[in-house]
């Protein structure tokens, strides 16, 4: 399971935990203008928009759990099991399969509202990446500089596209009754609550925080949402770019998911996030965290060739950085 979730200060941030119990030797993957992205159903696409994003480790081709154009587009797929319905071809559509969908989406559209008109024309065909590389059940959140998100869902009766007005995307239930269900919590606040129990009872305020009590805490993807929603609508920061990406890697801290606590299967496989990524989607720079290296890293768009014809990789940094001061 997943969480993910847009920011803005200043400028805009976008990212998301990647919670999964086996790593595919993820890396920093930038595909520049000039390469070819070859696909399966419809022609090959030569020059595009450049994309710097976190891709599955396979050789020769940008597999993208989530990525950023050059232009500000920010996207990420996340878990939809038992919900995601992808279809046969279909004539007088634009057929490209769920792999092949950030790379068409980022390197084709500048915006949210670029995004929203070629969606009109896409149909996600069900075909695989490979034998021993299914697809995996997916929807997707995408956000731009202008703050604007939607979340895309592949559902049976047809790919449904809905604005999301918070900022955030976990897993199931689908984004509608996920944005109903915090109605729930429309009491919460960031203050302590004044006392409406009712009677004459004398409740004592006995900590701070208590406007926050019933959100859950749980690592459910119902609760991650309600979770991340919260802390980042009342989230403050300053707006400069150490204070806002720090205060980023807090939000999406806020539902990290510790090794050990959701048990897959034996033996001892546990879900838990194993990178956490931001990117400041105007200057092109993707800061990554990891379970095992807690230092930001950063990998910067601007600073590559982005004209070539091959992919750049930077494998993770998956060893803790320990600054001693004495």
């Amino acid at each position: 399971m997943c969480t993910a979730s847009n920011y803005i200060t200043e400028k805009h941030y976008f990212g998301r935990n990647f919670d999964y119990e086996i790593s595919y030797n993820e890396r920093v993957t930038i595909t520049p203008r000039n390469y070819e992205f070859k696909y399966r159903k419809i022609d090959d696409i030569k020059t595009h928009y450049a994309i710097i994003g976190i891709a599955a480790g396979i050789d020769g081709y940008p597999l993208y759990y989530d990525a950023c154009n050059e232009n500000g587009l920010a996207m990420a797929g996340l878990n939809f099991a038992g919900n995601a319905v992808y279809r046969e071809y279909e004539d007088g559509m634009i057929n490209i399969t769920p792999f092949e969908f950030i790379p068409y989406i980022l390197g084709s559209a500048s915006s949210v509202s670029e995004a929203k008109k070629l969606l009109e024309e896409i149909n996600l065909v069900n075909i695989n990446f490979a034998d021993e590389l299914p697809l995996s059940p997916l929807h997707w959140m995408l956000s731009d500089n202008n703050g604007e998100s939607i979340v895309v869902e592949p559902m049976e009766d047809g790919l449904k596209v809905y604005d999301n007005p918070v900022g955030v995307m976990t897993n199931n239930p689908p984004f509608d009754k996920q944005l109903f269900t915090l109605n729930n919590y429309r009491n919460l606040s960031n203050k302590n609550p004044e006392n409406t129990f009712g009677g004459d009872f004398d409740l004592d305020e006995y900590s701070r925080g208590m406007g926050g009590l019933g959100l859950p805490g749980d690592l459910s993807s119902s609760s991650r949402f309600a979770k991340v929603a919260f802390t980042r609508a009342n989230s403050y920061s300053g707006s400069d770019e150490k204070s806002s990406v720090g205060q980023f890697f807090h939000i999406l801290g806020s539902v990290e998911q510790q090794n050990g606590c959701t048990f897959i299967s034996d033996p001892n496989l546990y879900e838990y996030t194993i990178y956490t990524s931001c990117y400041n989607t105007q200057d092109g720079i993707l800061y990554y965290r990891t379970y095992l290296n807690s230092q930001i890293t950063a990998v910067s768009l601007a600073n590559e060739d982005l004209d070539s014809t091959d992919l750049i990789n930077y494998l993770l940094i998956n060893e803790e950085q320990i600054n001693f001061i004495n």
